[in-house]
Formats: C-alpha cells, sequence, structure tokens
C-alpha cells in the first residue's frame, strides 16, 4: 500500500517516516544477515528490540522494505536469540510456511489459525497478491493450544454483526477487510470455509475482530484524523457493489487508453495498489484501486476539470491514470514517473529515490511486463 502524491510543486504525502536516533544495546551490537522471508518486527522480536531501534540504528526509512542479504546490526543479547519456529509459553508460534502447489494466503491463513489481514500485513502483501510454490510466508502468532482449549475456544461464541454478500466478494476478502479468519467467519456463519457465496446470503462476522483499516502500517502511525478519515471511507466502501477484479482490470486498461497512457503500466500499478480491489483503504487514507490520497484527488480533479468521487472505481481509476499521465510528461524517464507515484516526483527529483522507492518501480516494473 502506498499513497499516490500529489502533483510535482507539492510536497509528498509518503509512507516514509524518519525515526530519531535511538542506540539501545546494553551487551553491545552483532550483525544480522537477512534470510528469505523475515520481517524488521520479527528481527526486532528476535533480538530482544523494537522496529523502531533498528531501523534508526541501520538508516532504514521504510521498516517494511528490507531484503534477503541484507545485513544490519543487531543488539547483542545475553542469551542466544532464537532460531526458526519459536513457540511462547501463550500457545502462540512463529514459523514459516513454504508454499506449496494450490495454497493461498486465505487457506495458510486458516491452516494456522491467523487473521487473513495480520498475514498478508506481516509479509507485506494486498489481498490480491499472487504466491507461488516456494515463496515463503512468515505466520506470527498460530494458534498451537491443546486440544481442550481449542474446545472452549470453539464453544465460546463471540458476538457477531451481519455481512450481506455482495458481487465479487469472497470469504477470504471479507475476512482481510474485517480482519479476521476464513476458519472464524466460516464458522460464525454456520457454512463451509470452501462455501461458495452468493450475492445477498447473510454472513455473521465475529466483532470481535479489530477495525479492518488500522492506525499504523510499516511502523508509521498515522493521526487520528486521518485514519478515522480513512475508515469513515472503508465502511462507506464495505456497504457498496464494487466490480470484480476482472472487470477492474478491464475498466483500467480503457481508461489508460483513453487517457493516452500505457495500459500495461497503468494495470501493474492497480494490481500492486491493491490486487484490483476497489474496497482497499490504507492508513493513510489512500483509498480504492489506485490507493489515491484525498490530495492527489484534488490534483487529479484539477487535471480532468470535473470533481472526482475516489470511492467511485471509474472515477478512483481515473484519478490514478491521470496522475501518471501528467507525472509521465513531467519526469525525465517511464522510472522516475513509476517512482513518483510512489515518493512524489518533487522529491523524487530533489533527493533522488529511497531505497523502497527503487524497489518500487522494480515490482511495477515486473508486473508490466506480465501483464
Amino acid at each position: 500500500m502506498v499513497t499516490a502524491a500529489p502533483p510535482p510543486a507539492a510536497p509528498a504525502a509518503t509512507l516514509h517516516a524518519v525515526v530519531a536516533p535511538v542506540r539501545v544495546a546494553p551487551h553491545g551490537w552483532t550483525t544480522h544477515t537477512v534470510r528469505d522471508g523475515e520481517t524488521l518486527d520479527g528481527i526486532a522480536q528476535r533480538y530482544r528490540t523494537s522496529v523502531r531501534v533498528l531501523a534508526s540504528h541501520n538508516g532504514i526509512r521504510n521498516p517494511g522494505m528490507i531484503h534477503a542479504g541484507d545485513r544490519l546490526s543487531v543488539p547483542r543479547t545475553s542469551g542466544s536469540p532464537s532460531t526458526g519456529s519459536s513457540r511462547s509459553s501463550g500457545g502462540s508460534s512463529s514459523a514459516v510456511h513454504v508454499v506449496r502447489s494450490g495454497d493461498t494466503m486465505s487457506g495458510i491463513a486458516a491452516r494456522y489459525r491467523v487473521s487473513l489481514a495480520g498475514l498478508l500485513k506481516a509479509n507485506h502483501r494486498s489481498a490480491g497478491s499472487l504466491i507461488h510454490p516456494g515463496d515463503r510466508i512468515v505466520v506470527r502468532g498460530g494458534k498451537t493450544g491443546s486440544s481442550s482449549s481449542k474446545a472452549a475456544s470453539r464453544s465460546s461464541k463471540p458476538a457477531s454483526r451481519t455481512y450481506v454478500v455482495r458481487s465479487g466478494d469472497t470469504l477470504g476478502g471479507i475476512a482481510a477487510r474485517y480482519d479476521t479468519t476464513v476458519a472464524d467467519l466460516a464458522r460464525a456463519s454456520g457454512i463451509s470455509s470452501r462455501s461458495l457465496l452468493q450475492v445477498g446470503q447473510r454472513l455473521r462476522v465475529p466483532t470481535t475482530a479489530a477495525h479492518a483499516v488500522s492506525d499504523t502500517f510499516n511502523g508509521v502511525r498515522y493521526p487520528s484524523g486521518v485514519v478515522a478519515a480513512a475508515r469513515r471511507n472503508h465502511d462507506v466502501l464495505a456497504r457498496r457493489s464494487v466490480p470484480s477484479r476482472t472487470e477492474t482490470k478491464r475498466i483500467i486498461a480503457e481508461t489508460a487508453r483513453r487517457h493516452g497512457v500505457d495500459p500495461r503500466l497503468a494495470m501493474a500499478v492497480g494490481y500492486h495498489e491493491s490486487g484490483w480491489n476497489q474496497r482497499a483503504v490504507s492508513p493513510a487514507n489512500a483509498v480504492g484501486v489506485m490507493q489515491v490520497i484525498p490530495s492527489g484527488g484534488d490534483w487529479a480533479s484539477s487535471l480532468v476539470g470535473r470533481r472526482l468521487d475516489l470511492l467511485d472505481t471509474r472515477d478512483n481509476i481515473t484519478a490514478g491514470v491521470v496522475m501518471l499521465r501528467a507525472l509521465g510528461r513531467a519526469a525525465s524517464g517511464t522510472d522516475q514517473a513509476i517512482a513518483g507515484y510512489y515518493q512524489g516526483l518533487a522529491s523524487v527529483q530533489r533527493h533522488g529515490m529511497y531505497s523502497d522507492t527503487k524497489a518500487y518501480v522494480r515490482s511495477i516494473k515486473r508486473l508490466r511486463a506480465t501483464m
């Protein structure tokens, strides 16, 4: 999830936060080489420190962007850090799941009894992200209690809310939206986790789940006013019918052609941003398929000469597309235009691409080649 940039002359609204220097390592520092599937949060837990300390000490602008092979300075602990899967006395575990043929993120979440939203967040993926055999998925907080404790949890019936199925809905998508698991959603609704949903069907969603829009992303906590607006937009979109992902892809391509933008580029950006999901809303109040923030919507509205409604799928896609067109005209090349969508063109031109921006550009270009 990222925010689309306002016009080049304006300061970009980004997800980057520079944290104040903190040096807390009573036993000194050592080096950790990042392995495939690891996250900064998991490394922080392993070495008994915080994401803030690691990000500050290693000069990491975006805690969500670390890569296998990176060498990090970490606090030396008095004991040996745990390796592999770990189990806490409270019955929760951390593990790495190696994707097998036929696996899905919702299926993995159900298997480990964790929320799909939490699994996606831990692995920096969107609800529409593709996974492939051999991928390593970090699973945190999987339930490993005794059969008696599981039976007790099944016997308790938490309060729930009613959700009416709309076109394009899936159990995994609904579970992600309300930060619950497919298994718990199916159990509360009295259906199988493999059931096919019907438009108009009424499901019971456990209300013990946290709000689908948190106040933090990649270690950055957003102002309460911004988060409140994001949650209002999320709740509006949760009640609206939206196009299927297939239809959304078609709308992106048509809109891009109409505005003279490479359809493959526009589809790649939309897929990376939301998985072609109009109901996606970030803590920064980036909304919809193209993840456009309000200031970006204002800019896009000025480009097309009318007020765009970011909660409307076609208007949201139009906003993202015309911003890509404007960035393409103002940037020195395609890479800089893509970077401008993520970081803000003025920031890219002034400071160059941040490391996570470079990763974003690479990802978009890889996706474009598959469209």
